[in-house]
């Protein structure tokens, strides 16, 4: 089976939790053909993979969101743009039942030459000013233009690049990739699967609401346009899957229709972790294993570190993955870091996980966001407990969902930098507690979260959809 992996800022460019598991997914399933589109903001001049791709892997079409930036504009044309295609657009914006199929089929037909062309045109201007009369009377015309057309520029981007052929879609969020994955539907009439790691939405919501380039009242149509783009990948896909429970009952609650929904959990290969391997030395030893970007919230694992540091001297702190993804966010830890005035902490850059898993007395995660992270399944499968924020499915890993294998650690608020430097304390200072943790969360791991649970249970949802078409 040929299978189309849609991505969005991840895989094979950027590291982290998804690019993992997609990585995971290709290796571990060798009997199907993969092909990726992956989607990024911006072509940089060396786009570099940093995954060695395996032979299964036949193709990557990239998607660039600043391609126009190289395009020239023409514009006041006409498009004759009919009126139900006017009302689509409009109610993309401003609207909730969106006639997708009227969208599809105009943005991927020969009647819109340049998608620039086409936002500069008298058509849209058309739009924009009917929007205004209609539902947006108090907004500025010039600035509601400029506003919508910088938001629906990168999904048009999207939709007019060519999707290569596949047995079966496959989108790993919902967003862009997500209406990529229903467009392919849409022109094949190929089965369509959506897998969410986090909940897109809620991550582009708590982004609109904290930016502050969108003024106040553009705020609510940006998160009301999102919301809109999921539920078009809920309404086209075939098969919805989610890590855990509480995901799973997030897009019901967004519109996802229950009976599309199904959990399957992360997996990895237990196998390769030994804990005979681990080899204690002197001092204490914390890490995270994370990628320096604000989402990850890295300043409040510093200022905890701060209080750690003032009741156990002999720690040291290790931050164990890529600066260079946000460099702006890496250099304001390294000033927090040096006005906090620690000592013992070391950025480890991209490095082999493995060699700190080896002696690392705990682990941390401060994230203001999570889906069901793959590090803490791999520091439980060496034996080592975990404090993180209470977010995604953190604390069904940490704390069990009624499985008898016990707590594999501690779960606090986010942000809460003073109440993860208490369980971080009160966790290295208790050997005993220590180490029935760590037994606790490798059980945990070896039971339920294991890669040949999570590939058998994906293989089948492929068979399940491999013979299925739709009429034209």
């Amino acid at each position: 089976m040929k299978i189309c992996l849609l991505t969005e800022g991840s895989y094979p460019y950027v590291t982290g939790g998804v690019s993992s598991w997609i990585q995971s997914m290709m290796t571990n399933m060798p009997q199907h053909e993969f092909i990726i589109v992956s989607i990024s903001a911006k072509k940089e001049q060396e786009m570099v993979s940093r995954y060695e791709a395996p032979k299964n892997l036949v193709k990557i079409y990239d998607i660039y969101l600043d391609s126009f930036l190289e395009e020239n504009i023409e514009s006041g044309k006409r498009y004759d743009i009919l009126d139900e295609e006017k009302e689509a657009f409009r109610s993309l914006i401003g609207g909730k039942e969106i006639n997708w199929p009227v969208l599809f089929n105009l943005l991927v037909s020969d009647r819109i030459d340049s998608i620039l062309n086409f936002l500069a045109s008298k058509d849209f201007f058309d739009i924009v000013y009917d929007l205004c009369k209609k539902e947006f009377v108090h907004v500025p015309f010039t600035d509601m233009f400029w506003a919508l057309r910088s938001m629906v520029l990168p999904l048009f981007i999207c939709i007019q690049q060519k999707i290569p052929e596949a047995d079966l879609y496959h989108s790993v969020s919902t967003g862009y990739a997500g209406v990529l994955g229903a467009l392919a539907k849409h022109q094949y009439h190929k089965p369509f699967l959506l897998t969410e790691h986090g909940i897109y939405t809620r991550e582009r919501e708590e982004e609109i609401i904290k930016a502050e380039w969108i003024k106040g009242y553009f705020k609510d149509i940006w998160i009301n346009y999102f919301y809109n783009l999921s539920n078009c990948a809920y309404e086209y896909a075939n098969e919805v899957t989610s890590l855990f429970e509480k995901n799973r009952e997030i897009q019901i609650e967004l519109g996802c229709p229950r009976e599309k929904t199904r959990v399957i959990p992360n997996g990895i290969d237990v196998a390769r972790y030994n804990v005979k391997n681990r080899e204690k030395k002197d001092g204490i030893h914390i890490g995270a294993v994370i990628r320096v970007v604000p989402i990850k919230d890295i300043k409040t694992m510093l200022q905890s570190f701060s209080i750690v540091q003032q009741e156990l001297p002999n720690a040291t702190f290790y931050i164990i993955g890529p600066t260079d993804e946000d460099l702006e966010y890496y250099h304001e830890c390294l000033d927090l870091a040096e006005r906090l005035e620690l000592k013992n902490v070391i950025f480890t850059g991209e490095a082999n996980v493995s060699d700190y898993l080896k002696f690392l007395d705990i682990l941390v995660l401060s994230s203001i966001s999570e889906g069901q992270p793959l590090v803490i399944l791999e520091g439980f499968a060496m034996g080592i407990p975990y404090v993180t924020t209470d977010v995604g499915g953190c604390s069904e890993l940490i704390l069990g969902t009624n499985d008898a294998f016990g707590r594999a650690g501690t779960v606090v608020p986010v942000m809460h930098f003073h109440l993860m430097a208490e369980e971080i304390i009160e966790i290295v200072s208790n050997q005993e507690k220590r180490k029935e943790y760590g037994k606790n969360g490798l059980n945990r791991v070896r039971e339920l979260y294991t890669i040949e649970q999570m590939i058998s249970r994906y293989d089948s949802c492929y068979e399940r959809w491999s013979n299925t078409t739709w009429p034209e």
